[in-house]
């Protein structure tokens, strides 16, 4: 039998385009878990480069990868400042 070779699918490789990451973002926030949300700025972040976006929000790197890991529930500041470094606009729609 043939071993299958498989790779860990990363979707920082496939968020090319600001209409692909605005499209990804919009999908985070619809499922309504602040932790997906946050994981996905994480991805948005590592596609556009994390020492980039660390510098532009006033961060640094490690701290911005602990904040966008999914795991902790970074202050609202921290995700502005984060969305605003990744060139981000967020607008409010009446539901």
């Amino acid at each position: 039998m043939k071993k299958i070779l498989s790779t860990k699918y990363d979707v920082a490789e496939y968020l090319r385009t600001p209409e692909e990451i605005a499209a990804y973002l919009e999908a985070s926030l619809e499922e309504g878990d602040a932790a997906f949300v946050t994981k996905a700025l994480g991805d948005i972040a590592r596609a556009k480069g994390m020492t980039k976006v660390a510098k532009a929000a006033g961060l640094s790197r490690e701290s911005l990868y602990k904040a966008l890991s999914g795991e902790r529930s970074p202050g609202l500041d921290t995700i502005l400042k984060v969305i605003k470094a990744l060139g981000i606009k967020l607008h409010a729609e009446a539901a």
